[in-house]
């Protein structure tokens, strides 16, 4: 049982509480920085947040016009063992230093505090105020070996802090162990070639300034802080300075843009096995966050999914921990810094935390006004361009379908996410043929009717009239009105029928369930025909088009006609929508 180790742990924690909200002014005062925001109101509400933990929290605005929220004042080992502690322990954030407060231009919370300035009340013999740190441009250039003595100066905590930088930066993959070893040194190297310096795999003192000050620079923008949602049964680091909270809606805690940021989290939480993973996979790419263009990785229990259009980038990450699913969405503008956003994302990812028999209680919060059938929990659903009718005419998956706007298309599907190819299309015919990029067995497939059809007999068009808003086609009764068309054309027969423009590409029955043709699109031109006047492909056109492309007509041997339930569920068995994304 762990329970002596966790007393212990406790209580080196609560004399380390003690002790800091103890004056320590017996040598020059050092504070723990923990973080920096870009607005006063940012800093105060991260302020009074540490004030929860911590009794001697200040926020103080720095000489750079940012606001820097720091716990103290210390003497310096105190603060280096305040450091050491409450980082080990995860109460602060890992790129929390020691500041001499040099930068610190005035002390702005708690408001109205008696030290108006991080500097301890003047004694008549005092040592005048430390000044500012030289700014990198300020240091001397040093050769290599006096970069080496002066990197020997360095204590642990300064040489772990420059391979975290390293690693922020891209450069360094390994240990955060204040070791300088060949990894250590290549990635210093690697870091020199990418600034345009001389690339000796040794920092000189004004290069090592200028790569913390960098990765700190961005670490303040980022706002990268520890949050404990503890709804959703979440742990982790997020940049806060770029979000704020905005509500509940399972699976998802929402974190809405910062100011004017543009940047969104989401936590993601929800019970169940690896059915739910796998189920939650496939409905985070039908979201408009997770653009088509990316990567896409999963396995039996996680899954990663980037994406990028000309408007947004996104990561998202979940896996399966304890009966539950836990992960989140980072989404930013197209125009942020990818890297930085990246870095901030696998930080995220490492430290990704999931609290035992917690997640967000699925009857959370308040369901939008604006709940709508193309939006999942507040989100938009990634829409088709377009979306008509086909039909399934061989054993093996292949679509007959009307060709009109296909041809353009970056990607063709049928249903939401099975992905065609265009591979034999005739526009003077108006048709198309898709075939199944991984192999399909459909439940069935067209039987067309051999026989000429009687003129003014029943007919009936299966087509997704309202696009993917009903998982099933609808069946729309009509009248064959004509074996030509209007001006005597051959090929093509003309209806009556109230069809709709998602109709198009659908099959037309006859009484006896079998397949007389294609619905074409809605006739074009200077003349205005009226909305019941549709033509459809016949039997012939079919035939030779699909013959001269490889593809064999399966015959209807149906007699009589059929109930009007079983005509439904054919048509349901064969037809498909066919959605064009661009």
């Amino acid at each position: 049982m762990e329970f002596p180790g966790l007393m212990k742990r406790f209580a080196a924690v609560l004399m380390l509480m003690i002790a800091t909200a103890l004056p320590g002014w017996a040598q020059d005062p050092v504070w723990v920085q923990i973080e920096a925001h870009p607005t006063l109101n940012e800093a105060e509400d991260r302020a009074r947040s540490y004030a929860g933990s911590f009794g001697n929290v200040g926020a103080f605005r720095l000489t750079s016009g940012w606001y820097g929220i720091a716990l103290g004042p210390y003497d310096r080992p105190e603060a280096e063992a305040a450091l050491r502690q409450l980082r080990g322990i995860g109460s602060i954030p890992r790129d929390s230093f020691v500041s001499d407060g040099g930068d610190f231009s005035q002390q702005v919370w708690p408001v109205g505090a008696a030290l108006q300035s991080p500097q301890p009340p003047a004694e008549p013999a005092a040592a005048p105020e430390p000044a500012a740190p030289p700014a990198p441009t300020d240091l001397p250039d040093e050769t290599r070996a006096e970069a080496l003595q002066s990197e020997r100066a360095l204590d642990r905590d300064g040489r772990a802090l420059i391979q975290t930088a390293l690693q922020w930066k891209g450069h360094y993959t390994q240990a955060i162990d204040a070791s300088f070893g060949p990894g250590t040194r290549n990635a210093m190297a690697a870091w020199q070639a990418a600034e345009g310096f001389d690339p000796t795999g040794v920092l000189t003192t004004r290069q090592r300034a200028a790569l913390i000050a960098a990765y700190q620079a961005e670490i303040g923008r980022l706002g990268m802080a520890a949050l404990d949602e503890r709804e959703a049964g979440i742990r982790i680091e997020m940049p806060l300075g770029l979000v704020e909270f905005d509500r509940y809606e399972p699976p998802f805690v929402h974190f809405r843009p910062r100011g004017d940021s543009g940047v969104r989290v989401l936590l993601i939480s929800q019970r169940g096995d690896q059915a739910t993973l796998y189920g939650l996979y496939d409905i985070m790419q039908s979201l408009e966050i997770v653009p088509l263009s990316g990567t896409r990785d999963r396995d039996a229990t996680s899954f990663t999914l980037t994406g990028r259009n000309d408007r947004l980038q996104s990561y998202t990450f979940a896996r399966l921990i304890g009966g539950a699913v836990k992960g989140f969405a980072l989404v930013w503008p197209a125009a942020e810094d990818e890297r930085l956003m990246m870095r901030a994302a696998m930080t995220m990812r490492e430290t990704l935390e999931s609290v035992p028999n917690a997640a967000l209680d699925q009857t959370m919060g308040e369901a939008s006004p604006e709940q709508r059938a193309d939006m999942l929990a507040g989100l938009e659903i990634r829409k088709p361009d377009e979306t008509h009718s086909g039909f399934f005419v061989d054993g093996k998956g292949t679509v007959l379908t009307a060709v009109k706007g296909l041809e353009s298309c970056n990607r063709i599907t049928i249903g939401h996410d099975v992905e065609m190819r265009l591979t034999a299309s005739e526009s003077a015919l108006g048709l198309a043929v898709l075939k199944p990029i991984v192999a399909l067995a459909p439940i069935d497939f067209a039987s067309f009717q051999a026989r000429v059809p009687r003129l003014r007999s029943d007919v009936a068009v299966a087509g997704f009239s309202y696009g993917e808003v009903l998982d099933l086609p609808v069946l729309t009764q009509g009248m064959l009105a004509d074996l030509r068309g209007l001006n005597g054309e051959d090929g093509i027969a003309r209806l009556e029928i109230e069809a709709l423009p998602g109709d198009t590409g659908g099959p037309v029955f006859d009484a006896a369930g079998a397949v007389l043709g294609v619905l074409l699109p809605p006739a074009e031109g200077a003349r205005q025909l009226p909305a019941n006047v549709r033509y459809l492909a016949d039997i012939a056109s079919v035939g030779a088009f699909l013959s001269g492309n490889g593809i064999e007509m399966r015959a209807s041997e149906a007699e009589g006609a059929l109930p009007p339930a079983l005509l439904s569920r054919r048509a349901a068995d064969m037809t498909v929508p066919v959605s064009c994304w661009n």
